[in-house]
């Protein structure tokens, strides 16, 4: 933004400014229990007077919170559809019949193995690790008791299998949001990600499976997993049918088709599945799209399953999605970020120092902010300028963010992730934290490739620094001909 009157925040100046929003959304969630959607939306209005003291008009102001909000538009596209497919998968069974399939396959030999793939797949099916905690974690913390397997092994293996099924899903929230306050695309950061979330998800379920074989027994007799198989054969037609709209989708990833086309065209074919083989009504099907499924079942597990989807249950995120994005922008854009960052930016020289910086970051903004998103939006935004400096691109930063801010979420007492773990498993945090190993070594991977430069891609190199690279070459090549 060209105007000569607006100057550059000095580095007191800008530290207050950051200081003092931080401050007001930390204090709002963890004293106040306020909406972060809410205190985000503050955040923007307590830019406004620094703004106007460094020679910005409301004009000005107003061009900047338009320009930033405007980049959300696609990812809320994403969440709209997301939203209805959530719903229509719902009620074309596929959801049900994922989780029905993923409970007869439960081993009692490998109970803790299983345990982490099962709460994978119905985290990444419904894109919600909450979700699969309250309603495949329950389930599976009652087996494990019946067992004999300790709960704070079992929460473990939930927790572990839940967090990656949320970042591999293009149906999560956080997996959604992380790339839109970063600048990737939504594929792109899932398939970059997966660099580092495979390698850890597989070493987490070789060490439960070593754990699981001093409590391996021969059959599972539990009367909680047999309840939620009842209700799901008896109000479900459960098939391989009910499982081709995840085929269907898989093909227009694989197709590379855009996330929008992809997620639509995979929430309709789940609408006409709910229509002619589920035998909901279009009408129903309709509402369900909008209002996500509410059928109540008369089972508290079966409802935490079921009732969730539709556009708006998503209308609360595509909030968060605007006003962050809205306050990343006023950030960035009156100088606060680069002035905080010049202070120390000549000391980040490689992209071990820098990956290690943003796993700082994000642990910091998660403790003193309580909520995943918080950290997610404020380390993406302060983080950004840094990775293009160095040249990196967007999903380098957003798959660090998730390392640090959403798996470790259930790791801090205080947070909502780790209340929401330890009220629904009912467990305190200090029994599960020591076997929650995907938390602790998705990070150190990422380290490892920070080190060696594995996986650290760049972008392109600028047209202009490639063509004056190459009319070198040229000109270099010509001197050695003369010379010859």
């Amino acid at each position: 933004m060209q105007n000569t009157d607006i100057k550059k925040p000095g580095f007191l100046f800008a530290l207050a400014i950051l200081l003092t929003i931080i401050s007001v959304i930390s204090v709002g969630i963890l004293v106040f229990e306020a909406p972060i959607q809410v205190l985000m939306f503050i955040g923007m209005f307590i830019m406004i007077p620094f703004m106007l003291k460094l020679g910005y008009t409301y004009t000005n102001v107003q061009n900047v919170l338009f320009k930033s909000m405007g980049q959300s538009l696609e990812s809320v596209l994403i969440l709209i559809n997301v939203g209805i497919l959530i719903g229509t998968w719902i009620a074309s069974g596929t959801v049900p019949a994922l989780v029905y399939y993923g409970i007869n396959m439960i081993s009692p030999r490998f109970f803790l193995l299983t345990t982490l793939i099962f709460t994978a797949v119905v985290a990444t099916t419904t894109g919600t690790s909450w979700g699969a905690i309250g309603t495949a974690g329950v389930a599976m913390m009652g087996v494990g008791q019946t067992i004999g397997v300790p709960a704070g092994i079992t929460a473990g293996a939930i927790l572990s299998g839940a967090y990656f099924g949320d970042k591999v899903s293009p149906l999560s929230d956080t997996t959604n949001l992380t790339p839109t306050v970063t600048g990737a695309s939504l594929f792109a950061h899932i398939k970059h990600m997966m660099y580092t979330a495979v390698p850890a998800f597989i070493l987490t379920g070789i060490i439960f499976t070593f754990i699981g074989l001093r409590y391996s027994v021969d059959s599972i007799d539990s009367a909680h997993t047999d309840e939620l198989l009842q209700q799901l054969s008896g109000n479900f037609t459960i098939n391989w049918v009910s499982l081709t709209p995840i085929l269907f989708l898989v093909g227009m990833m694989l197709w590379k088709k855009p996330a929008v086309v992809s997620i639509f065209s995979a929430a309709m074919y789940g609408g006409l599945l709910a229509v002619f083989y589920q035998g909901y009504t279009l009408s129903s099907v309709f509402n369900i799209m909008y209002d996500g499924y509410t059928t109540d079942y008369g089972n508290e597990t079966v409802n935490e399953l079921l009732q969730r989807g539709g556009i708006t249950d998503m209308l609360p995120l595509i909030a968060l999605f605007l006003f962050a994005l809205g306050l990343g922008g006023m950030l960035a854009e009156s100088g606060v970020l680069e002035s905080l960052l010049d202070s120390f930016a000549h000391k980040i020289q490689s992209h071990f120092s820098l990956t290690l910086l943003t796993l700082f970051f994000g642990y910091f903004t998660l403790a003193i902010g309580g909520a995943i998103y918080f950290s997610s939006v404020m380390t993406g935004t302060i983080m950004k300028p840094l990775y293009d400096r160095m040249n990196l691109k967007p999903e380098n930063l957003s798959r660090t963010v998730e390392a640090a801010a959403t798996l470790s979420g259930t790791l801090f007492p205080w947070v909502g992730a780790g209340l929401f773990a330890t009220t629904t498993l009912g467990i305190p945090v200090i029994e599960y934290l020591p076997f929650t190993f995907l938390a602790f070594i998705t990070p150190a991977i990422t380290l490892i490739y920070a080190a060696t430069g594995f996986t650290m891609t760049e972008k392109e190199e600028p047209l202009r620094k490639k063509s004056a690279r190459k009319q070198n070459n040229k000109v270099s090549g010509k001197a050695h001909l003369t010379n010859a």
